[in-house]
Protein backbone atom coordinates (compact mmCIF):
# COMPACT_ATOMS: atom_id res chain seq x y z
CA UNK A 1 0.00 0.00 0.00
CA UNK A 2 1.47 3.41 -0.96
CA UNK A 3 2.32 5.95 1.70
CA UNK A 4 -0.44 8.58 2.06
CA UNK A 5 0.39 12.08 0.90
CA UNK A 6 1.26 14.24 3.87
CA UNK A 7 1.13 17.62 2.18
CA UNK A 8 0.05 19.31 -1.03
CA UNK A 9 1.63 21.88 -3.29
CA UNK A 10 -0.98 24.52 -2.32
CA UNK A 11 -0.21 23.90 1.38
CA UNK A 12 3.50 24.25 0.69
CA UNK A 13 3.03 27.52 -1.21
CA UNK A 14 0.70 28.92 1.45
CA UNK A 15 3.18 28.05 4.19
CA UNK A 16 6.07 29.54 2.24
CA UNK A 17 4.11 32.74 1.67
CA UNK A 18 3.30 32.98 5.38
CA UNK A 19 7.00 32.55 6.17
CA UNK A 20 7.85 35.21 3.59
CA UNK A 21 5.60 37.72 5.35
CA UNK A 22 6.89 36.77 8.81
CA UNK A 23 10.62 36.45 8.11
CA UNK A 24 11.36 37.89 4.68
CA UNK A 25 12.75 36.00 1.71
CA UNK A 26 15.74 34.73 3.69
CA UNK A 27 13.32 33.01 6.08
CA UNK A 28 11.76 30.95 3.31
CA UNK A 29 13.89 27.83 3.58
CA UNK A 30 12.94 24.30 2.63
CA UNK A 31 13.46 23.29 6.27
CA UNK A 32 11.20 26.05 7.62
CA UNK A 33 8.47 25.26 5.09
CA UNK A 34 8.71 21.54 5.86
CA UNK A 35 8.32 22.21 9.58
CA UNK A 36 5.32 24.44 8.88
CA UNK A 37 3.51 21.79 6.79
CA UNK A 38 4.51 18.93 9.12
CA UNK A 39 6.90 16.95 6.96
CA UNK A 40 10.64 16.46 6.72
CA UNK A 41 12.48 18.74 4.31
CA UNK A 42 13.37 15.98 1.80
CA UNK A 43 9.64 15.32 1.35
CA UNK A 44 9.17 18.79 -0.14
CA UNK A 45 11.32 17.84 -3.10
CA UNK A 46 8.56 15.51 -4.27
CA UNK A 47 6.53 18.65 -5.01
CA UNK A 48 9.08 21.44 -5.49
CA UNK A 49 12.40 21.15 -7.35
CA UNK A 50 14.30 23.62 -5.15
CA UNK A 51 14.07 26.89 -3.22
CA UNK A 52 14.17 28.97 -6.41
CA UNK A 53 11.12 27.15 -7.75
CA UNK A 54 9.41 27.58 -4.38
CA UNK A 55 9.98 31.34 -4.47
CA UNK A 56 8.72 31.45 -8.06
CA UNK A 57 5.54 29.64 -6.96
CA UNK A 58 5.12 32.04 -4.03
CA UNK A 59 5.58 35.03 -6.37
CA UNK A 60 3.00 33.60 -8.77
CA UNK A 61 0.58 33.05 -5.88
CA UNK A 62 1.08 36.64 -4.73
CA UNK A 63 0.60 37.94 -8.28
CA UNK A 64 -2.60 35.90 -8.53
CA UNK A 65 -3.77 37.43 -5.26
CA UNK A 66 -3.11 40.91 -6.65
CA UNK A 67 -4.89 40.00 -9.91
CA UNK A 68 -7.97 38.90 -7.94
CA UNK A 69 -7.92 42.21 -6.09
CA UNK A 70 -7.74 44.06 -9.40
CA UNK A 71 -10.62 42.00 -10.79
CA UNK A 72 -12.74 43.02 -7.80
CA UNK A 73 -12.42 46.73 -8.70
CA UNK A 74 -14.36 48.77 -11.22
CA UNK A 75 -11.27 48.78 -13.45
CA UNK A 76 -10.49 52.48 -13.14
CA UNK A 77 -6.98 53.73 -12.51
CA UNK A 78 -8.05 55.04 -9.12
CA UNK A 79 -9.58 51.76 -7.96
CA UNK A 80 -6.66 49.72 -9.29
CA UNK A 81 -4.17 52.00 -7.51
CA UNK A 82 -6.07 51.66 -4.23
CA UNK A 83 -6.19 47.87 -4.62
CA UNK A 84 -2.43 47.90 -5.29
CA UNK A 85 -1.82 49.90 -2.13
CA UNK A 86 -4.09 47.65 -0.05
CA UNK A 87 -2.20 44.60 -1.32
CA UNK A 88 1.20 46.17 -0.57
CA UNK A 89 0.18 47.19 2.93
CA UNK A 90 -1.39 43.81 3.73
CA UNK A 91 1.46 41.75 2.23
CA UNK A 92 4.61 43.90 2.10
CA UNK A 93 7.02 41.05 1.47
CA UNK A 94 4.81 39.55 -1.24
CA UNK A 95 4.61 43.02 -2.80
CA UNK A 96 8.41 43.15 -2.94
CA UNK A 97 8.63 39.63 -4.36
CA UNK A 98 6.10 40.37 -7.11
CA UNK A 99 8.36 43.23 -8.20
CA UNK A 100 11.22 40.76 -8.68
CA UNK A 101 10.85 40.18 -12.40
CA UNK A 102 12.73 36.87 -12.31
CA UNK A 103 10.43 35.39 -9.69
CA UNK A 104 7.08 36.63 -10.97
CA UNK A 105 7.61 36.93 -14.71
CA UNK A 106 5.15 34.15 -15.50
CA UNK A 107 2.28 35.78 -13.63
CA UNK A 108 3.06 39.42 -14.28
CA UNK A 109 0.96 39.78 -17.43
CA UNK A 110 -2.22 39.08 -15.43
CA UNK A 111 -1.27 41.93 -13.10
CA UNK A 112 -0.30 44.33 -15.88
CA UNK A 113 -3.25 43.85 -18.24
CA UNK A 114 -5.88 45.65 -16.09
CA UNK A 115 -3.55 48.63 -15.62
CA UNK A 116 -2.80 48.84 -19.33
CA UNK A 117 -6.52 48.62 -20.08
CA UNK A 118 -7.37 51.36 -17.58
CA UNK A 119 -4.64 53.72 -18.75
CA UNK A 120 -5.09 52.88 -22.45
CA UNK A 121 -1.36 52.65 -23.16
CA UNK A 122 1.75 50.87 -21.97
CA UNK A 123 3.50 54.20 -21.40
CA UNK A 124 0.70 55.48 -19.15
CA UNK A 125 0.56 52.15 -17.32
CA UNK A 126 4.28 52.42 -16.63
CA UNK A 127 3.84 55.95 -15.30
CA UNK A 128 1.06 54.98 -12.91
CA UNK A 129 2.82 51.80 -11.80
CA UNK A 130 6.16 53.53 -11.28
CA UNK A 131 4.61 56.31 -9.21
CA UNK A 132 2.50 53.96 -7.09
CA UNK A 133 5.36 51.49 -6.59
CA UNK A 134 7.72 54.26 -5.57
CA UNK A 135 5.20 55.73 -3.17
CA UNK A 136 4.44 52.33 -1.64
CA UNK A 137 8.09 51.35 -1.38
CA UNK A 138 8.79 54.56 0.51
CA UNK A 139 5.68 54.15 2.66
CA UNK A 140 6.57 50.58 3.62
CA UNK A 141 10.15 51.62 4.41
CA UNK A 142 8.96 54.46 6.65
CA UNK A 143 10.77 56.93 4.39
CA UNK A 144 8.14 59.69 4.57
CA UNK A 145 9.56 61.54 7.59
CA UNK A 146 8.15 65.03 7.16
CA UNK A 147 4.78 64.25 8.69
CA UNK A 148 1.46 64.77 7.02
CA UNK A 149 -1.26 62.33 6.15
CA UNK A 150 -0.05 59.59 3.80
CA UNK A 151 -3.59 58.69 2.77
CA UNK A 152 -4.11 62.28 1.64
CA UNK A 153 -0.72 62.33 -0.08
CA UNK A 154 -1.49 59.12 -1.98
CA UNK A 155 -4.90 60.43 -3.02
CA UNK A 156 -3.39 63.74 -4.13
CA UNK A 157 -0.69 62.04 -6.20
CA UNK A 158 -3.17 59.68 -7.76
CA UNK A 159 -5.66 62.44 -8.59
CA UNK A 160 -2.86 64.53 -10.12
CA UNK A 161 -1.65 61.66 -12.31
CA UNK A 162 -5.17 60.74 -13.44
CA UNK A 163 -5.93 64.38 -14.28
CA UNK A 164 -2.67 64.63 -16.23
CA UNK A 165 -3.45 61.47 -18.17
CA UNK A 166 -6.95 62.78 -18.93
CA UNK A 167 -5.44 66.00 -20.31
CA UNK A 168 -2.90 64.08 -22.39
CA UNK A 169 -5.55 62.01 -24.14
Amino acid sequence: MPTPERTTLPAIVTSARELLEERGAAGVTMQAVAERVGVRAPSLYKRVRDRDELLRLVAEDAASDLSRRFAATDGTITELAHAYRAFARAHPMSFRLVLDSDAAAGAFRDVADPIIAATKSLEAARLVTAWATGFLTMELAGAFRLGGDLDEAYAFGLETIVAGLDRAR
